[in-house]
């Protein structure tokens, strides 16, 4: 078996944003999480460990945080993560969305104006605030599908529901406006459902990067991010490699294949994990942070704070901005991916995307760069899970 040294060098090589690495015995799994995009099976774990010092220590550092407040904030997102599913289903055909309120530290549900008296009491005995809309949510992921079918140029770099604005949100790279293509597109996104237009610094790439030093993985001429330890193999970016592509790891060394990969229409892929490499369920924190145990996948609202590990920019924060937003990649459009204000750069793509103990997706691109800042994109873990029936490893 290949022995795994506790320096910084192997261990952020192997676990690589959030993977598969360490020596000894990996922790024993107490609540694994099925394979499922599910609420019920994201929902699988809902065990919380008290937040780590050097994580509230990042809290504080992103968002300008006291230690009581950041403390504060995590607790009340995972309040928000627990009930963001019972909400929708109390809400029924009336649910308009939810998110999480960053001033009020509450998710707020919103309903459209059929919900009855009862409904709305029960959503705020719940601990939820509840605000009237007048879009239920099923029209607009309607609206987004009708886009979906779209062919959409370059200038327009993505599109989701924006649940706080009841609308969706068609997001046009800056001086692109006025471009033929992207108003006929317009125009057409107009006529399928509520729309509204806001415009972009530059358009959406994927985070993949040419083989350079460092602590990547390795497919052909190019390197990515390791995702979170499934059993069996890891999972990641789907355009950093085809089926069958080698993978190889830090140091070289053959680790495994490709076992599944889409891109684009999605953007992910799981490699599986073998000769005397083995999976944890850990996410590197690059000395920002002590690395992070990974105990399950529940999926944290619109609002929430979230971090992000890769291998070329390393351990950055920011917060969860959309969902099931359709992201317009030159190769291809992907659909339904998570959008998020963490910045990210070149080699950082496939990288973990995780809220607290929760893992959340793998990276999959964006605009910017961790200088001047900008916005990413992630696959959601459970929709992975789900498609290639993994079992996540947790702690």
């Amino acid at each position: 078996m290949r022995r795994i040294g506790l320096t910084h060098a192997c261990v952020a090589a192997l676990l690589m944003i959030g993977s598969w690495t360490a020596a000894g015995t990996p922790p024993a799994s107490a609540s694994d999480t099925p394979g499922s995009g599910s609420p019920t099976a994201s929902a699988a774990s809902t065990r919380s460990a008290p937040a780590s010092a050097a994580l509230l220590q990042a809290m504080q550092r992103d968002f300008g945080l006291s230690p009581a407040e950041a403390e504060e904030r995590l607790a009340a997102e995972q309040r928000a993560t627990a009930l963001e599913p019972k909400a929708r289903k109390t809400a029924g055909p009336a649910y308009g969305g939810a998110w999480f309120d960053e001033k009020s530290e509450k998710l707020t549900v919103a309903v459209t104006p059929d919900a009855d008296a009862a409904t709305v009491r029960s959503l705020r005995s719940s601990g939820a605030a509840v605000r009237t809309v007048e879009h239920s949510a099923r029209r607009l992921d309607a609206t987004v599908s009708r886009l979906d079918r779209l062919d959409a140029p370059s200038g327009v770099s993505s599109w989701s529901v924006d649940p706080a604005a009841n609308t969706v949100v068609v997001n046009v790279v800056k001086d692109e406006p006025a471009d033929n293509d992207v108003r006929r597109f317009l125009s057409e996104a107009r006529e399928a459902g509520p729309v509204t237009v806001r415009t972009v610094r530059a358009a959406a790439e994927t985070f993949a990067a040419g083989t350079v030093g460092g602590d990547p993985y390795y497919t052909g001429n190019v390197r990515c991010s390791i995702g979170f330890s499934v059993h069996g193999g890891f999972v990641t970016a789907g355009h950093c490699g085809g089926v069958g592509g080698q993978v190889r790891g830090w140091d070289g060394s053959y680790i495994g294949n490709f076992q599944g990969s889409s891109f684009p229409g999605n953007d992910y892929a799981w490699v599986n994990v073998g000769s005397g490499w083995w999976t944890v369920p850990v996410v590197l924190g690059w000395g920002t942070v002590s690395d992070q145990l990974v105990r399950g996948s529940n999926e944290a609202p619109v609002g929430a704070s979230i971090c992000r590990s890769g291998s070329t920019t390393r351990w950055h924060c920011g917060r969860l901005l959309a969902k099931n937003e359709t992201v317009n990649y030159s190769q291809g459009a992907v659909h339904q991916m998570t959008k998020t204000s963490v910045c990210a750069e070149g080699g950082d793509s496939g990288g973990s995307f995780i809220s607290g103990d929760q893992a959340q997706g793998v990276t999959s691109g964006g605009w910017g760069n961790c200088s001047s800042g900008g916005e990413t994109w992630f696959q959601p873990i459970n929709e992975i899970l789900g498609r290639y029936g993994l079992t996540l490893h947790t702690a």
